[in-house]
Parts: structure tokens; sequence; C-alpha cells
């Protein structure tokens, strides 16, 4: 049986209504909840980006039963690497070891309010160095490291839960996929292809948690859902290599002005049909992934979406 997720996403809602979502959703019956991680949403019109390692630290307290995974964190220049392994094992700590630590190479549109935006092959350097120095340091190891890029002259993370904080790795192609086969517990995609799975099996991911996300505006009147979803996600189509290194909100504004509604709800199903969410749901599912966490599109529709979900949803998604 797939493992159902729910996003809490910081572009769309503030921290104290995360931290009320989180808690709506795990009575609902979701298995578990992901987290994004951003300093500017996508599009102005979403309206919202808190840290999400706050909100992380009251989500983790205020529930008791559902998994815990960021959804994705960069630890190439926002952050640290060392800094990233302390907060996730903190995090461990408080959600008494739920908490998975989910990790990509990042957006330029988050990571460039510290610096420059690195290029591609710097990118890819910069995140294998991070998950040389992440890895030990979630298992208890004193780390001295020097790479190309980061330098560790001596790490240690005291506070850490009984069992080592999980990793999961993005992954969008091979080079990728074998990171996360090499370095993590776990794969990440968000587009629910078959052979992504094969390669991350292939280079030894076999047997491990495979963790999708699949975007949904469910509501009573489709032509309601259709307008949300174009206002706030006409950037979800744009593709991963655009995504990565458009720098900022206005710029995602300038690359979709020219996506129509229809475009949007072509990939996204929108209203109250409930087969064509679980049809959306089941693409992930029959792709091999075990774990699928869905986004409901629109922060004010959260409530009436998780109360849709434990009585129509879930109940038919248990059944994939």
């Amino acid at each position: 049986m797939v493992n159902v997720g729910y996003t809490l996403m910081c572009e769309q809602a503030g921290p104290k209504q995360l931290v009320d979502h989180a808690v709506r959703a795990e009575a609902a019956g979701f298995d578990h909840l992901v987290m994004s991680d951003h300093y500017y949403p996508w599009l102005d019109s979403q309206g919202h980006s808190p840290y999400a390692w706050s909100v992380l630290g009251a989500v983790a307290h205020a529930t008791s039963r559902a998994e815990l995974l960021s959804f994705v964190t960069c630890p190439i220049r926002r952050y640290h690497p060392a800094v990233v392994a302390q907060k996730a094992s903190t995090v461990g700590v408080l959600s008494d070891g739920r908490f998975t630590l989910g990790l990509g190479a990042g957006e330029n549109l988050n990571e460039h309010v510290v610096g420059g935006w690195p290029h591609v092959q710097q990118r890819h350097e910069m995140f294998e160095e991070a998950l040389q120095i992440i890895r030990p340091l979630l298992n208890g190891e004193t780390l001295t490291f020097s790479g190309n890029h980061f330098d560790v002259p001596d790490a240690y993370v005291w506070d850490r839960p009984e069992r080592p904080v999980p990793m999961a790795v993005a992954a969008s192609g091979r080079q990728s996929a074998t990171l996360a086969a090499e370095y993590a517990d776990a794969m990440i995609a968000t587009d629910p292809l078959p052979h992504l799975v094969e390669m991350y099996e292939d280079a030894g991911g076999a047997g491990r948690p495979r963790y999708g996300q699949v975007a949904i505006c469910y509501g009573p009147d489709e032509a309601e859902c259709r307008k949300i979803v174009h206002d706030q996600f006409r950037w979800f189509g744009l593709g991963w290599k655009v995504n990565a290194d458009l720098p900022g909100p206005d710029a995602f504004a300038a690359a979709t002005q020219f996506v129509r509604e229809e475009d949007v709800a072509e990939g996204i199903p929108c209203g109250p049909d409930t087969d064509r969410h679980v049809e959306a749901f089941k693409k992930f599912v029959d792709a091999g992934f075990t774990h699928v966490a869905l986004v409901q599109v629109g922060g004010d529709s959260q409530p009436m979406f998780l109360d849709w979900a434990q009585e129509e949803l879930l109940p038919r998604l248990r059944e994939l």
C-alpha cells in the first residue's frame, strides 16, 4: 500500500497556518507531511514564504504520528551542509525520529539571496560534497573535511535521535539518481517517470523508499479551481532546467505570461471529480513510487481539502 502524504507548502501559507494544516492533516489520516523550503514564493500571488525550519520544529512538536520530510532543502548556498546536518538532527529529536532530510541541488530563486548562483556543473560538484559532509555528521561521526567547495575543520552534532536521520535525495536523471543511491536512504522526484525509478534501483537503490509529489486543486467549482491554478501554479510546466535558473517571482511571472488557463489545467486536475484526482495520484503509484504527497493548490482551501480528503479521497487512495 502506498504511503499517502500531504504537502505543507510554505509559498502559499503563513507559519501558523502551516502548523494548523499539519495537525489537521495528521488527524485526517495522512501518513507523512512534506514541507517546501523556499526564500521566495514562485509567484507574488502565492504570497508567503516563512522559514521552513522554524515551522518544521513547530510541526514536529505539534504532531505525534505522521512522518516528516523536507521537500527539499538545498545544502550548497543558503545553508552550509554542516549546519543542515545539525538542524536536521534537531528536528529528528523533536519529532521522536519521524523526520527524513530531503535534499536537492536547489534553485536560483532561493539561493541567490546569499550570492551568485553557480553554474550547473559546479552546483552538482557542490551538492556531492555537501552529501559527503552531511551523511557522517548525521551518523554521529566527528568530521574533518576539505573539498573544492567546502571546508569543515572540525564538526560534531551533539543532539541526535536514537536512529540517525535518514536522507532522501531529489533525482531528475541518471547522475542524480546515482547520487541518491550512493549517499541517501531514499529518492525524491516530482515527475512520475518509471525510468527514473529504474535508474535509481539499478544504481543500488532497490528496496528503498521513492518519494513523489502530485499537485491537484480540489473544489466544488472547477472554473474557480482553474483560475486559482493558473494564478498560482502556472510556473509548474516550465521544466526543471528553467525553474532552477530563474532568479525571482518577477522572472517567473514574465516566463509564464503567455501560459493559458487551459494549459495549466491539462497538467493539474481541477474541480470536484474525485476520479480525476485519484488518477493523477495513481500515475506515481504505477511508476513505482512508494510515498506520494498531494499538493492542494490554494492556501485558503486547505481546511476544505483536508475534510474532503478524510471523507472521500484517502479511502480511495488506500485501495491503490
